[in-house]
């Protein structure tokens, strides 16, 4: 479902997620060309993008600041968890009233193992790779857990 934002924003913590903490953690290179080439695709392509990237890299990414995580509310009033496949995304985001959100890494697969059950338990939909004055894409968490393990198996065919 595509959706545009309003500046509505609610901070909070998501008590029964796991996020990686792990400081080793490194994105895959992100180059200005392929940047500026993702932010130029529509919802769909994005998410795909972000499909793609995800499953190869083995991590996404949400925004968090010192009281948790950065949740948005789409015009149609769903709470979602805005994601990215790579940190340069997401402090594209945090910009203004939201420079103190820094990205944060989530493993895939702690995503598929814990964040999948419990957003979906709590409501929370996933706003998929977001772009400022965009339509962006919003799945449900089981949506978008097909999608990933979907590509997880097609890469694995293909390896």
């Amino acid at each position: 479902m595509n959706s545009a934002w309003t500046s509505r924003i609610t901070d909070g913590i998501i008590p029964f997620c796991f996020i990686c903490e792990r400081r080793d953690i490194m994105s895959y290179e992100l180059t200005d060309l392929e940047r500026n080439a993702a932010l130029r695709l529509n919802a769909d392509y994005r998410y795909d993008h972000f499909i793609s990237k995800v499953a190869r890299s083995g991590e996404l990414w949400a925004l968090k600041d010192d009281n948790g995580l950065l949740f948005l509310n789409s015009d149609s009033d769903e709470n979602c968890l805005p994601v990215w496949p790579h940190p340069d995304y997401a402090k594209l985001w945090a910009v203004g009233d939201l420079e103190r959100y820094q990205p944060q890494a989530i493993t895939l697969k702690i995503w598929l193992e814990r964040w999948i059950d419990g957003l979906t338990q709590d409501g929370i939909d996933v706003a998929v790779f977001p772009v400022q004055g965009e339509e962006n894409m919003v799945e449900t968490p089981a949506e978008l857990a097909e999608s990933l393990n979907k590509k997880l198996e097609q890469n694995a065919k293909e390896a």
